[in-house]
């Protein structure tokens, strides 16, 4: 089967009404899925943006009337308490009639150091991440959940609105320890770049058969030069890779540690132009790697619409052939 090929509403670029306006097009224009990022800052200054992507999802419910959504994806281990997660995800799951999936992970400083309560090394945020999964996936049972754990207490929970079917639970990793973490508590693996190996993990781990989210950042503009300017400007942090990336505590810090990647640094990473053969050969990646699912992420929120006209007349169709 071809892969399902998504829409990303990037809050750390885009203003929120703006959001809602571009995932209503991008239902209408034929993309199969869309998901939002879950941030309290944008990644740089520049990107300027980052509404609360749970008021954005409500109303992207309302406008829209096919499209599944999913957060790409949500913390439940400081800035938010896990228990308050799954009373959102419900919440979701009803406004969209069963359109809601729930991605997690385990978060980055970037955004959790607003709550005061520090950052916690890797392991102990895995251990948070467990309980914190467990907690949801009770209390998606619809029972009354009291809970203590050595890192979350709940007190005789309950949620009183729920879909008609569970919302599904799709898993972020990025190695063995989270890999096998979404293997045995996801129904979905989440992953960013177009890693065989983890895709193995996870399935031999208990995610056989189960949707592989994947995401890729591309710079659609006519002029090749100004998409590699933007492209630059707008996503040099993301070379730091993800171990630097989960650490940093804020858009300075990811502007210093940026400082010497170049506009041709990013260019390799992300396509840039008009060009529809180098964006199918980057998702083409993703799929060889066993991906279902691959989000793209059009980098600047002033060229969204351009960006849609080309999806629809070239590379939607293009894409259709994988």
């Amino acid at each position: 089967m071809a892969a399902k090929i998504g829409y990303t509403m990037m809050c750390e670029q885009t203003p929120a009404r703006q959001l809602v306006k571009d995932v209503t097009t991008a239902e209408q224009v034929g993309f199969d899925y869309a998901v939002i990022s879950d941030h309290y800052f944008p990644w740089l200054e520049e990107m300027g943006h980052s509404p609360y992507a749970w008021s954005v999802l409500g109303a992207a419910a309302q406008a829209t009337r096919r499209l599944p959504l999913m957060t790409y994806v949500t913390c439940p281990i400081m800035r938010y308490h896990p228990a308050v997660v799954a009373q959102k995800a419900a919440t979701m799951g009803v406004l969209s009639e069963g359109r809601f999936t729930l991605g997690l992970g385990a978060g980055e400083n970037l955004n959790e150091h607003v709550t005061g309560q520090g950052w916690p090394s890797a392991d102990t945020r895995h251990g948070m991440f467990r309980e914190a999964v467990q907690i949801i996936r009770e209390l998606f049972e619809g029972g009354y959940v009291t809970y203590r754990g050595e890192f979350f207490d709940v007190d005789s929970a309950k949620l009183f609105d729920l879909p008609d079917e569970p919302v599904p639970l799709a898993i972020a990793a990025s190695g063995g320890q989270s890999g096998r973490i979404a293997a045995e508590h996801g129904d979905a693996l989440v992953a960013v770049d177009p890693d065989p190996e983890l895709v193995r993990l996870f399935s031999g781990e208990g995610g056989t058969g189960k949707p592989v989210y994947g995401q890729l950042a591309i710079c659609y503009d006519t002029d090749v030069e100004a998409a590699k300017e933007r492209a630059h400007r707008l996503w040099r942090w993301s070379l730091a890779g993800w171990k630097v990336m989960a650490e940093l505590p804020g858009p300075v810090n990811f502007a210093a540690s940026a400082q010497t990647v170049r506009p041709e640094d990013v260019a390799a990473k992300v396509p840039c132009g008009p060009d529809v053969d180098a964006v199918v050969e980057a998702v083409r990646a993703y799929t060889d790697a066993g991906f279902t699912h691959v989000a793209l992420v059009q980098i600047g929120h002033e060229h969204q619409d351009s960006f849609f006209d080309w999806s629809e007349k070239e590379l939607l169709p293009a894409l259709s052939n994988l």
